[in-house]
């Protein structure tokens, strides 16, 4: 097993690592002193797959299941709604808990949850996916999406413990799968060159789910991210901003399609390919630096480029990014692989340029 701790004071907690971590979740939460009751807010194929592991590890709890759509649908006021309806059903107090079991939209929902209910009790995540294992689980951001635009509703709400299993990623489909790597190789290009060289040495045995490398690469994210969290944690000083490298565009693309044409990560796939450029364009990265991080992704099938779709309605959806301030959208850009800064200047036209280049005829 290998332990990342976030080290934020009163609010510190635990990343664990382990390879068939998940049976040991109930003596995890008895070693947190919580309280007898514990909801679990979960996806039905999730459930099926790993629910009786659960079932069988909180025994000695009273457990109470929240079923969830999959994916962003999840993220809405209405399941919000329910869940807090479920939750006092089911009795739970300020010393109950909610357990998170699924992919990133769950987590951020069952922490938008946990963060409003009796204005505020403990979770604990378990992600299943990769993408949620490395990212949105770690952190403390939890949000709900609006009609007109991604995570705007939401806060900050500390998890108690956070519990990877990476042998979790085996059930996962191929195209989840790949889609959450792009996390991975996000924090290798904007926070450590070393680390993303690593990826490229590896990246076959990523691709092939190798546990014992899946757990070095995890733990290694899982550090990453943990060290900007401590440095920024409520995104206050703009450090934390650098995690967002690719979320830009990635998330005005999800915007303009529902988020129903691509998954997370192969959106943002797209919007690191469109930040390399525009760093390329301004003069700030070389060719090089441009071509390595489309080549990774490119190796790991994931899409660096899109169709059937108006640059100039992707331009207009980035002024409506939470992050814009006066219509300005800053971008996160890299110079050199591990070095991102954000970038407050950067023209419109070349934006709108990029992503003419990006979209494939």
């Amino acid at each position: 097993m290998k332990e990342v701790h976030v080290n934020l004071g009163k609010r510190s907690y635990s990343i664990l690592i382990e390879v068939g971590g998940l049976a040991s979740l109930g003596g995890h939460l008895r070693r947190l002193g919580i309280g007898s009751k514990v909801a679990c807010m979960t996806e039905p194929i999730v459930w099926r797959l790993h629910g009786k592991t659960v079932e069988s590890s909180l025994r000695e709890f009273t457990l109470t299941r929240i079923e969830l759509p999959s994916g962003e649908d999840a993220k809405q006021l209405l399941w919000a709604e329910r869940a807090w309806s479920a939750c006092l059903d089911a009795g739970l107090d300020r010393g109950s808990t909610i357990v998170a079991l699924g992919g990133g939209a769950v987590g951020d929902l069952a922490g938008f949850v946990a963060a409003t209910y009796m204005r505020g009790i403990a979770f604990v995540q378990v992600p299943t996916t990769i993408l949620a294992q490395v990212d949105a689980s770690i952190g403390g951001k939890a949000a709900i999406n609006h009609a007109k635009a991604k995570n705007l509703i939401g806060a900050f709400h500390q998890p108690r413990l956070v519990l990877i299993d990476p042998a979790l990623l085996q059930t996962l489909p191929d195209r989840e799968y790949r889609s959450g790597l792009v996390e991975v190789v996000k924090h290798g290009i904007s926070l450590d060159a070393n680390y993303f060289h690593g990826l490229e040495r590896q990246r076959e045995a990523i691709l092939a789910k190798d546990l014992p490398v899946l757990e070095e690469v995890i733990a290694g994210s899982c550090r990453l991210k943990a060290k900007i969290v401590e440095a920024d944690e409520e995104e206050e000083g703009g450090l934390r901003a650098l995690l967002n490298y690719g979320h830009t565009v990635g998330h005005a693309l999800e915007a303009v399609t529902n988020y129903q044409r691509w998954l997370h990560g192969e959106a943002v796939s797209i919007g690191i390919a469109a930040a390399a450029r525009i760093a390329g364009r301004l003069g700030l990265a070389d060719l090089e630096t441009v071509e390595r991080q489309a080549n990774l992704l490119h190796s790991l099938g994931l899409p660096t480029s899109f169709t059937r779709l108006d640059p100039h309605i992707i331009v207009e959806a980035l002024k409506r990014d939470k992050k814009a301030r006066e219509g300005v959208v800053p971008f996160i850009l890299v110079p050199k692989i591990g070095e991102a800064r954000l970038v407050y200047d950067v023209p419109g036209n070349l934006v709108l340029e990029v992503l003419h280049d990006l979209r494939a005829q």
